[in-house]
């Protein structure tokens, strides 16, 4: 699997030079369904036929585990762009992939930072090309779902996108924070009808807030969180 990571980093890096868009994804695409293969860890996707491949949206998702990451990037089934911390450029290798692959680095150091994410955001989201976040900001630590961060929402309303929320179960039990052992087992993606915005700036946490709730539906019991409010970042 090292060898495979190192392959498609470079892979990704070289093709990206002709077209970040297709080689961007797809060569991750398979690395991150063999890598799941490998590890004996099925995807179930559910609902996928609820958004249009010609339509560009912001897909937000909980954030279980690092096999969201091959989840995600093996079975969406849409071509897209990570919305990633900046900071994550700088992993050797995979970092500079990302960036050839044209993922957008969220700079929220300055006010600068945030504008230069949003332009480099714009330039992409058209045609059925898309974005995803884990509006989270980072894996949980007990299972069940943190405080949801605006930054989507805020730039869905920008972009006038609509958001498709996916709920990701599973992940956490092959794979928490704490261990970097695998438990072989099944992660299901289940896809929600898109929401849309209605176009004013409370709008924001109230879709946010929706999203929430609309992604707990899918989870089991124990892992659902109803009490956490929304972050106003």
């Amino acid at each position: 699997m090292i060898v495979a990571s190192i392959i498609t980093a470079l892979v990704t890096m070289i093709g990206s030079q002709f077209d970040a868009d297709y080689w961007g994804y797809f060569p991750p695409k398979w690395w991150s369904r063999l890598w799941c293969w490998v590890h004996l860890v099925r995807v179930k996707v559910v609902g996928r036929e609820l958004v249009d491949h010609e339509t560009s949206y912001v897909f937000v998702a909980n954030h279980q585990g690092a096999y969201d990451i091959f989840s995600i990037y093996g079975f969406l089934g849409h071509n897209f762009k990570w919305m990633m911390r900046k900071g994550l450029a700088n992993i050797p290798l995979i970092g500079t992939a990302c960036r050839a692959a044209g993922h957008i680095m969220v700079d929220t150091h300055s006010s600068q930072g945030l504008r230069n994410t949003m332009a480099s955001a714009k330039k992409k989201l058209h045609g059925g090309m898309s974005i995803v976040v884990f509006p989270e900001g980072r894996r949980t630590d007990t299972g069940k779902m943190g405080p949801f961060k605006n930054g989507a929402f805020k730039l869905a309303l920008e972009f006038n996108l609509p958001v498709a929320p996916i709920t990701i179960d599973g992940s956490y039990r092959v794979m928490p924070r704490s261990t970097f052992n695998v438990t072989p087992g099944v992660i299901t993606l289940t896809f929600h009808k898109p929401i849309t915005h209605e176009g004013t700036g409370n709008d924001i946490a109230h879709v946010s807030q929706l999203c929430r709730k609309v992604i707990q539906s899918s989870l089991p019991p124990e892992e659902r969180d109803p009490e956490t409010p929304t972050s106003n970042n």
